[in-house]
């Protein structure tokens, strides 16, 4: 769904009711659907910042859009939601990574999440 929102300029509703009618899902799996995707684009700016300082070297823009929605779910929910628990929203996005993204994308975005959650812990923001 964030694939679709960032390459089709759809609304993070638009996106989620079309992959509903496809996959109907329990509304308790939607309603949190529509947290993550709505807070990811509302976030996404300082998501994308998180990404650029943790990944140096690398702009966003040359990330692929797997890895760099991974990135934001994780990070969204790393730094922004009590429902999930840092680590275990890291290793979901290893998981995500290993199924979705290319051979390179675990190691890369372990790096970048292990970065974002020591330098945001050790500075006291944690959830």
């Amino acid at each position: 769904m964030l694939y679709q929102m960032e390459v089709n300029h759809d609304p993070a509703e638009a996106a989620l009711q079309r992959y509903v009618r496809i996959f109907p899902y329990q509304d308790d799996i939607v309603s949190y659907a529509r947290f993550l995707l709505t807070g990811i684009k509302k976030e996404q700016g300082q998501l994308d910042l998180y990404i650029e300082k943790a990944s140096e070297h690398w702009k966003i823009s040359r990330i692929t859009y797997v890895d760099k929605n991974i990135l934001r779910v994780a990070i969204y929910e790393m730094l922004y939601s009590t429902e999930v628990p840092p680590k275990v929203a890291i290793d979901e996005a290893l998981e995500l990574a290993k199924k979705f993204g290319s051979e390179e994308s675990k190691d890369f975005i372990n790096g970048i999440l292990d970065k974002i959650l020591k330098d945001h812990y050790q500075k006291g923001e944690g959830n």
